[in-house]
Parts: structure tokens; C-alpha cells; sequence
């Protein structure tokens, strides 16, 4: 009996973790979509290293990275040149960075707060982001641009209202009674 608790728990709780990997890429998708092709990759990095485990964790990442293409392509019309393209690899590169370097710091902070670990988390995913960005303006040109002091601060607190908004959103869903997602090593709130 209490295995078959223990299975349907768990169920449950993988249910929960794809629910959320959804209801995020949607919320990137329509952030992503209003703001001209401006994914909040950290902000998302920081929600997938403190909710969810690894895996749903890379496949929001990766997913969010697709439908941000597919934004950019279909509704934007972004060119198809090499240049786009590689930049497009590079912000794929740089969103599992980010998720890499939020999960890290969101581990070493097992013990502290939700809150000082979401905050840590985002701004090791920041950093990581873009410091992959920065690798591929090296390779592909126009680190001057993509790393401008002006666009980074505003990158920084629009990502961190965005990571604010979203945060509110998966509490507000969650006090409604969506499940949560799959536990990661340290359980947050």
C-alpha cells in the first residue's frame, strides 16, 4: 500500500514537473513574442534550477530556446543568413549555460531561503548567459553590441521583473492546487 502511494506520488509530481516545463515555455512564448524576440533565458534558468529536476529542467530550456526560434522566425521574419543562424545556435548554448550556473549556485545554497536561493540562481544564470553570449560574439562578431553596458543593465532588471512575474505566477498556481513538479535534490518553495 504504501509503495503504490509512494508511485502515485511520484507520478503525480513528474505530471507536475512537465505541467510547469508547459505552462513556463507559454509564458516565455507570449514574453518572448511581446518583447521582439528577447527570451528572459536567466529568468527561466533560475525558475528550472529551483522547481525542477535536470532533465525538465533542460527540456524548458531547449523548448523555450525552440519556440524563441520559431517566434523569431515566423513572427519577426529574422533573416536565415549565417549570422542569425549562428546567433541562434549561440543563445541555445547560452540558455543551458545559464540553466547550468543557476543550478549550481541554487545547490550550494540548499540551506538558505527560497528567496536568496531564486535570487543567487538568477544571477549565476545571468553571468553564465552571458558569458556563453560573449563567447559567441567572439566567434561571430558584435560583442560590442551584445554586451553594451546599457543593454546588459537593462537586460538584467527586465529578466529579474520577468523572473519576479513568473515566480508569482508559479506561487499564485500553485496555492490554486497545480501540482508541483518533481522535487529536485533540495526541495524549495
Amino acid at each position: 500500500m504504501i509503495e503504490r502511494q509512494r508511485q502515485a506520488t511520484m507520478a503525480t509530481q513528474r505530471d507536475g514537473s512537465i505541467l510547469w516545463v508547459a505552462l513556463f515555455t507559454a509564458a516565455s512564448a507570449v514574453t518572448t513574442a511581446a518583447l521582439a524576440c528577447a527570451t528572459p533565458f536567466p529568468a527561466l534558468a533560475a525558475l528550472a534550477a529551483a522547481h525542477l529536476g535536470r532533465r525538465h529542467g533542460l527540456a524548458l530550456m531547449l523548448i523555450g530556446w525552440g519556440v524563441s526560434q520559431v517566434v523569431g522566425i515566423g513572427l519577426h521574419h529574422y533573416p536565415h543568413d549565417p549570422s542569425t543562424i549562428g546567433w541562434g545556435v549561440t543563445l541555445g548554448l547560452a540558455s543551458v549555460a545559464a540553466l547550468l550556473g543557476g543550478s549550481r549556485a541554487t545547490l550550494q545554497l540548499a540551506r538558505k531561503p527560497a528567496w536568496m536561493r531564486l535570487a543567487c540562481g538568477y544571477g549565476a544564470a545571468f553571468v553564465a548567459f552571458k558569458l556563453a553570449v560573449l563567447g559567441g560574439g567572439l566567434l561571430l562578431g558584435g560583442v560590442g553590441t551584445a554586451l553594451a553596458p546599457t543593454l546588459i543593465a537593462r537586460q538584467l532588471v527586465r529578466d529579474g521583473l520577468i523572473l519576479f512575474g513568473l515566480h508569482l505566477f508559479y506561487r499564485v498556481l500553485r496555492e490554486a492546487g497545480v501540482p508541483a513538479p518533481h522535487p529536485r535534490q533540495v526541495q524549495t518553495a
